[in-house]
Order: C-alpha cells, then structure tokens, then sequence
C-alpha cells in the first residue's frame, strides 16, 4: 500500500466519511485490480458517497441536482430519484432564510444576490469558501439544522460546471447550544437573585480571602466607608477600622474558630466618620469545600448604643429616685412609730380605768381604737423591717427556734378573728428547730394566718402543719377559701396587690402582710410560694434552713 494511499484513507476515516472497513473493501478492489491507483480512487470516491453521516448533495451548473447520497436520503427523506434532475438545493431550504442571507450577503459584498440557489452558491461560485448555517425541510415538511460547506466544481479550464454542498445535522449542537444557554441564564439569574439579596441586605457585607483582603462588598459596605467598590476590593480588610489590629484578629478567629459572634468594631470612613459596629462572620466554603476566606456582616449599632447609654443613666436615675422614697418612708415611718407609740399607751391606760369614767360605749369606742392603733403600729414595724431588709441591712437576731412553739402562739394571737372558722394545728408534734430570728418568723405565721382567715367563709377550715426535713423545714397555712386565679398567683406577694373574691366578687388588696413574709423569709435563705385550684382553697407554704445559712 503506497503511502499517500494509507494517509488518504485515515483522513477520510477521521473526517467520518467512510469507516474502517470501508476502506479496507477499497484497498482490496485495489489489489484485485493490481494495485491500479484509479480503482482505488473510484472506490473511495464510492465509499464517500455511500457514507450515511453526511449528505451529499452535487449539482449542475444550473443548481440542478444530480448526485443525491445515502447520507442526503437519510437526513432529508428524498429517495434520489425524487430529487435528481428535478429541484435545487433551494427547494429543500427555509425560504425565509435563504431570502435573509441573500440580503445579508449583498450588504456584505456590496452587490445584489437573489434570493434562492444565487444566495446559496455566490460565494462558491468565485471561489470563496464558504460555510454556513440553514435549516432543511424534510419530505415530511419537518425541519432540522444544517452546516453546509458549498465548493464550486470546475473544469480543467477553470469553469464552473457545478457545485457540491456538503451538509451535517447540527441538531444536537443546537441541542447542546440551547441547553446551555438556558444554564447561562439560570446562572445570571441566580447570580442576580443572590446579588439583590447581599444588595438589599441592611448590614454592611463583605467577602475577603484567608489573608483578609476584601473579594467583594455591597453598597451598604460602600457607604460605611466612604469608598466605592472598586476602592475596595483588593484592600485590606483591617484598613477601614480604627483598631486595625483587632479587625485583622477577628479574621484569624474566624479562621481558628469558625466563627465569630457580636465582635465589636469600629469602623472609620474615608471623611473620618466613626461608626460602631457588630461583626459577625463565617468561613466561606466553595462547593467542594475549599477554603475561600471570610463572610462577614457588620451592623452600625450606634443608636443602640446610645439608647443603651440612656438606658443606664434612667437606670441610675430610677435608682436614685427609689433610694431618696426608700430614705423618705423610712424617714416618715420611723417618725410615725414614736406617736402611735404613745397614742397606744394612753389607749391601754384608758382601757384599764375602773368605776364609772367611761360609758360602756366609750370603753367600745377605746376597744377599736386600740385595735386600729394596735394595727397601725404593726404596719409601721413592718415597713420598717421590710425597707431594710430591701437595703440588706436587716441584722437577724439567728436563735435556735421551735416552729410547733411559734406556731402556737401565732394560732392563740389570732383565735379572736376566726368567728365560726375552725384553726388546727395538723401533721407531726415533735419539736422541730430552726435557725431563725423568733419576731420575724412569729410575724410571719401571723400574717398568713390572718390572709387564710380573711378569705376563708364562716364555716371554713384554716390548718397548719410542719413537716421537718434534713436540711429544712416546711411550714404550710392551709385554707378552704375560694382560692386564687393563676393570673394572681404569681404577683400575690406584692405590696397592695388587689385580689378579687371569686366568692363574693370583691376585691380585696393583700396590703403588706404577704410581700413582708416573702422578704423576711428569703432573707432567712428560704422559699415562699403558695399552691392554688380555684374552688378548692389555697395552700401557703415556705421553707426555712435548720442550720445557718445567712450572714450575721
């Protein structure tokens, strides 16, 4: 096999016109015709026209076809016979296209081309080469996308006698372009969408690499530095703060840490504006999780700052308020405490005189006055007790106590306002010792037996019961009063708190006597709470240490 014959061969087997084996069915007509060069060469020129990935179309010089291949008549659906000596290529081409480049054609060379086979061949005619791009019409009248080569055919003497187009069906590289315009546009919108989003974000937002150099800010970056994008990106991150060191330790915590959270900065812009912010930023990743650099986001929290500013001096100014009325009531209170003192003296010498100084309605009359006086002097003491123990300035007199003994004499303090009530004392009998102030904790008993007496009816039930324990001891003040709403329950031991009676729908106000046994309690190292189902009673109970655990 001569060279240029095997070299022949792989060009045209590369090019996909003929196949391996067809090419071997040449060279062996070859050596069957003793390796004469012109059969090999009509084989080949066979091989080509049969092949079916191309189709072959050669027409006259008129443009009528005359060579109509396998390939041609697979694409386009025309068995030869139908087209040969019949039509040019113009016939099975989009009429609208081929006008289109007969005009975009004549513009190009500046000289009138007509529309049909003219717009199709010109420029094979005189010998240019010539590639482009039409849409055929099938047999069918379906229609597909060709690359056509045209070359001018001419005699020995130069002339034209024909032309050969040379076509493939560019279906799936449309396929393939489409495809991939739509990932592009996909690609821009999402790059928009996300572009908006950073853009309509109301923090300053930036990216930076691993060296903290700015990728890229939005406009919010732009305007809390002064500096446009451009300025920006390439520049270090740490040059538009006013502690750069900080700023550039920020990005190393990122990178250390993963993270960083409310880190506090203060930016400068370009005209010497400061402005804090919150820094908040997060390693960025690309999709295989490479490392990028930083996103982070910075928040002018200016006006927060100035609202918490103001805040801490109301705050102070409140506390100044409440120290000069806390210094005024005990101030009055204390001062009220001599007077009611000796008003309640008087009321008792009055009380005790003997014959017939006073009617038996004027000795009623001192009877309620030294009962008002008498309670008087205890709301006195306990606003008293109760302002310094909110100062922390209560000295506890710390005594081993004993509840049962206490409760006892609380129980026989308030025997006269149970009416028809029943007061018991319930649960275990054996002493059980405290670690308390004795005055404090009587008071206590005293003032949730009288809040259980006044909510509990005439034939209602108040019970006490103790129950010891390792460390503490429980004491509970159990009524069968209407009980307590749950939107009550958790303010009940306020000052003056108002509570409504279920039962008769009044309201009444919890005065002092709860927010006293809370404070005196607390301030012992115990708890106060009460339990409560409306309809079924209330149970008030607190706790207080067997051993010390208070400072003296």
């Amino acid at each position: 096999m001569q060279p240029e014959t095997k070299q022949l061969g792989e060009i045209l087997i590369a090019a996909g016109f003929i196949t391996p084996d067809q090419f071997q069915d040449a060279l062996r007509q070859q050596r069957l015709a003793g390796g004469k060069g012109a059969l090999v060469t009509g084989a080949l020129q066979t091989a080509i026209l049969n092949s079916a990935n191309f189709s072959i179309i050669a027409t006259d010089e008129r443009g009528v076809i005359q060579v109509f291949n396998v390939g041609a008549e697979r694409m386009l659906g025309y068995v030869a016979a139908d087209v040969v000596n019949r039509i040019t290529p113009a016939e099975i081409s989009d009429p609208q296209e081929v006008i289109t480049r007969a005009k975009a054609l004549s513009f190009e060379l500046g000289v009138s081309i007509t529309p049909g086979l003219e717009a199709l061949v010109f420029k094979a005619s005189r010998g240019i080469e010539d590639i482009y791009e039409l849409t055929y019409i099938r047999k069918d009248g379906s229609r597909f996308p060709a690359v056509v080569s045209v070359t001018g055919l001419r005699d020995a003497q130069g002339g034209i006698i024909g032309y050969l187009l040379i076509g493939t069906d560019n279906t799936a590289r449309k396929q393939v372009e489409a495809e991939q315009k739509k990932l592009d546009q996909r690609l821009r919108d999402q790059q928009f969408y996300t572009r908006s989003l950073i853009e309509s974000n109301i923090d300053a937002i930036m990216t930076t690499d691993s060296q903290g150099i700015i990728t890229d800010v939005n406009q919010q970056m732009g305007a809390l530095t002064g500096c446009t994008r451009d300025e920006l990106i390439g520049a270090p991150f740490k040059n538009y703060f006013t502690d750069p060191e900080r700023a550039e330790a920020s990005i190393k915590q990122v990178l250390t840490e993963g993270k960083v959270t409310n880190y506090e900065l203060t930016a400068r812009a370009r005209d010497g504006k400061e402005t804090v912010v919150s820094y908040n930023a997060i390693i960025l990743y690309d999709r295989d999780r490479r490392l990028q650099g930083v996103f982070a986001a910075a928040r002018d929290v200016t006006a927060l700052k100035r609202f918490e500013q103001t805040l801490q001096e109301s705050n102070e100014q409140l506390r100044k308020l409440e120290e000069l009325r806390d210094n005024l009531v005990h101030m009055v209170v204390h001062d009220m405490r001599t007077p009611l003192t000796a008003i309640y003296g008087f009321l008792q010498t009055l009380e005790t005189l003997e014959g017939e100084s006073l009617s038996d309605q004027g000795r009623e009359f001192v009877r309620t006055a030294l009962a008002s006086t008498e309670d008087l002097v205890e709301m006195v003491s306990s606003l008293l007790d109760m302002s310094k123990m909110e100062a922390g300035e209560m000295k506890l007199d710390l005594t081993q106590c004993e509840l049962l003994a206490i409760a006892g004499e609380a129980l026989a303090k308030v025997e006269p306002l149970k009416g028809g009530r029943q007061l018991l004392l319930s649960g275990a009998h054996e002493p059980v010792t405290v670690m308390a102030d004795a005055d404090l904790i009587a008071r206590v008993f005293q003032n949730l037996l009288g809040n259980a007496l006044k909510f509990t009816p005439d034939n209602g039930r108040v019970t006490v019961s103790i129950e010891p324990g390792a460390d503490s001891a429980r004491v509970l003040v159990q009524d069968t009063g209407p009980g307590i709403p749950p939107e009550y329950r958790e303010r009940i031991f306020e000052k003056f708190f108002q509570v409504e009676n279920p039962a008769g729908k009044q309201r009444y106000s919890t005065g002092l006597g709860l927010a006293f046994c809370k404070l005196a309690v607390e301030a012992h190292g115990g708890e106060v709470g009460v339990d409560s189902e409306e309809g079924r009673g209330s149970t008030f109970w607190f706790t207080l240490p067997r051993r010390q655990s208070v400072p003296q």
